[in-house]
């Protein structure tokens, strides 16, 4: 996959939310009338697409009906001890500069999935897309 592009309504805030997810600015651009950058960071590239005039984000987390984009997925397991002390400093850096803590759409548990068992919790970017952060525990946590 070469990006994912997200349409943001303002890229000033989104690209200081993103870089505290590990993600820098590779490239700056317009397209359109519209700003755009790529951000490059230890889970990928992303594309933002400042959109004029932007409409409320779809509700992808909380409309079980909803069809599209879900959420991107981002491995903290080199990042995090654990995923709820990981988060919790997440949300002190996105306070401390100047942002707003992300909304937690799920608190930090455990899900298996195949034969795996991870740490998983959700949160929303600015704009209301959500984002699954995940972490394979070296040991499985199940209580």
């Amino acid at each position: 996959m070469h990006h994912v592009s997200l349409r943001i309504a303002d890229i000033h805030r989104s690209l200081a939310f993103y870089a505290e997810l590990g993600f820098s600015v590779e490239t700056k651009f317009t397209a359109g009338m519209a700003l755009a950058c790529w951000l490059q960071g230890p889970h990928g590239r992303l594309e933002l697409l400042q959109v004029p005039q932007p409409h409320p984000a779809a509700d992808a987390f909380g409309d079980e009906h909803y069809t599209g984009y879900y959420h991107l997925s981002l491995d903290v397991t080199a990042e995090a001890p654990s995923l709820p002390q990981w988060l919790d400093r997440f949300q002190q850096r996105l306070t401390a500069v100047g942002l707003a803590a992300a909304p937690l759409l799920l608190p930090p548990g455990q899900q298996q999935i195949g034969t795996q068992i991870y740490e998983v919790a959700f949160v929303a970017d600015p704009d209301g897309l959500p984002i699954e952060l995940l972490r394979t525990p070296s040991e499985p946590i199940l209580g």
